[in-house]
């Protein structure tokens, strides 16, 4: 099924895609338990953040290479088709970033974590307004289950962390405001990266590459004034790494064009059900290797994200107009 304006419905979901969601699932879930047992303190993050756009470009170009898309890049590419496909989004990307750093100082990880959660009803509500994909009322529920599980293991994971004792009008300015119009900024460049592979055709794999190199450049902008810029001019760029410090950096890379794969063939409401799926993911990998049982939150999470995956999957809107011709 396709809507009007060309894009494919989300409301399919080939084997493919089921696979791509799967691995993306695995990743953000295993990708926290991997990052602590193999970053040291010491390492600056921002060293870690451009040598994964690095590895994420050149795993890019290797699958490019790979179906042939690169050969024919050279005639096709253009700088405008570039900046509107990924220079947007990669920049809206970047603000999103900078005033989720700003709100983490400002708000308890409890509060952060469920207002990040509305980015899920944000990005639907842009892929309507960008893409006029509709959701039945049913998968508007199942949108709502998914936020109410989003809640719950966020509770479930800061319930035991104290609020920083910042006054109301500076948790309100620098904690609520920011991440809220990180969430809008954050469904806004998710619909964007849709338009730009189900609309105008653009590659999911060039659009991570792209997206990297735009991404990049800002944070190496931002270098130039910052704790980790002056940290990497005194210590070094691969300061605390060890090689153990690279499989987190090469998971994430991976992660970031699984991201791209399955936006551009599921769309970004489906990544959404991905990343709260990974939270589950997350709970029960750290009881495994950690002995952490998971939370009664976590318990009663589980049913409202599977029951919301299924809803949305198994009801998809369906244009009465349309049926009855």
């Amino acid at each position: 099924m396709a809507t009007a304006n060309g894009a494919k419905s989300p409301s399919s979901m080939g084997p493919k895609v089921l696979f791509y969601s799967i691995l993306l699932t695995l990743q953000y879930g295993a990708q926290p338990l991997i990052s602590k047992r193999c970053i040291r303190k010491d390492v600056i993050v921002t060293s870690s953040v451009l040598t994964c756009e690095i590895v994420k470009v050149i795993c890019a170009l290797i699958l490019m290479a790979r179906n042939g898309s690169l050969k024919g890049l050279a005639k096709e590419w253009t700088l405008m088709g570039s900046l509107t496909a990924s220079g947007l989004p990669a920049a809206i990307y970047a603000l999103q970033n900078s005033l989720l750093q700003i709100s983490y100082r400002s708000l308890d990880s409890l509060t952060f974590s469920i207002l990040n959660q509305t980015k899920i009803f944000f990005t639907a509500f842009f892929t309507f307004i960008i893409l006029r994909q509709k959701q039945s009322i049913l998968q508007i529920g199942a949108l709502c289950l998914l936020i109410m599980a989003a809640v719950l293991l966020s509770v479930g994971e800061g319930s035991n962390k104290d609020s920083s004792g910042i006054n109301a009008d500076q948790k309100l300015f620098y904690g609520i405001i920011p991440v809220l119009a990180a969430s809008v900024l954050s469904g806004l460049a998710s619909s964007l990266c849709q338009w730009a592979s189900q609309v105008k055709k653009h590659s999911s794999y060039l659009m991570t590459v792209e997206m990297s190199i735009v991404g990049s450049l800002c944070l190496l902008v931002s270098t130039l004034k910052s704790p980790d810029g002056e940290a990497i001019k005194k210590y070094g760029f691969f300061h605390g790494w060890t090689a153990l410090t690279l499989v987190p950096v090469i998971s994430n890379a991976l992660g970031g064009i699984l991201v791209g794969l399955v936006t551009s063939h599921a769309g970004g409401v489906r990544k959404g059900f991905v990343i709260v799926s990974a939270l589950l993911v997350t709970a029960l990998l750290q009881f495994a290797f950690e002995g952490k049982p998971p939370s009664s939150y976590c318990l009663v999470a589980l049913p409202l994200v599977m029951s919301s995956i299924s809803m949305y999957q198994k009801y998809p809107y369906i244009d009465k107009k349309k049926k009855k011709v």
